[in-house]
């Protein structure tokens, strides 16, 4: 059973930096592809970024391109996205989700790091 754990997520300012981990606990990141998702109070999920399993294909939802950027190290079976520019308006819970970016379908899911941006 794969089982995911984010970290890295808490309280900044306007403009600050942030580096999520999503770490396997259990099994192997290598047969997957990770999603980073977030959802704020009252508001939908939101699809962020999905790295394949390669490394070799990024993709990025519009409202965080050239802001956030994903990558994974397989030595350490820990996928990251690097949160950079931070406004109130990225406020939310980040999960990562492995399964395949392709068919958007995710099994496995981890339960979450808060990010507050607030002046």
């Amino acid at each position: 059973q794969v089982q995911l754990v984010e970290s890295g997520g808490g309280l900044v300012q306007p403009g600050d930096s942030l580096k999520l981990a999503c770490v396997i606990s259990a099994g192997t990141l290598d047969h997957y592809d990770i999603g980073w998702f977030r959802q704020a109070p009252g508001k939908e999920r939101e699809g962020l970024s999905c790295i394949s399993s390669s490394s070799k294909n990024i993709w990025y939802a519009g409202a965080v391109k050239g802001r956030f950027t994903a990558s994974r190290d397989t030595g350490k079976n820990t996928v990251y996205l690097q949160l950079d520019n931070l406004s109130p308006e990225d406020t939310a819970a980040y999960h990562c989700a492995a399964g395949s970016c392709d068919s958007e379908i995710y099994a496995y899911w981890g339960q979450g790091t808060q990010v507050t941006v607030s002046s």
